[in-house]
């Protein structure tokens, strides 16, 4: 009567599945969170620098740069 279910069983797999699952998706959605505040401040720096660049050759005027940065932050 014992010796039936000797073994891992396919719920032991299934189980293993799901859990490896779970830990995928919550280790890609903390993933996801953290990369989108960085990736949002790093373009604002860099649009920024580019436009502090322009503004020093002389390609936009004072208050074009001043708009723009308005716009930009």
């Amino acid at each position: 009567m014992w010796g039936e279910h000797d073994g891992m069983g396919w719920w032991m797999l299934f189980g293993s599945v799901w859990f490896v699952v779970f830990w995928g998706f919550v280790i890609w959605l903390f993933a996801r969170v953290l990369g989108r505040s960085d990736s949002r401040e790093s373009r604002e720096d860099a649009a920024l620098e580019i436009l502090k660049r322009r503004y020093a050759r002389g390609e936009i005027t004072k208050e074009e740069y001043e708009v723009m940065r308005r716009d930009i932050s």
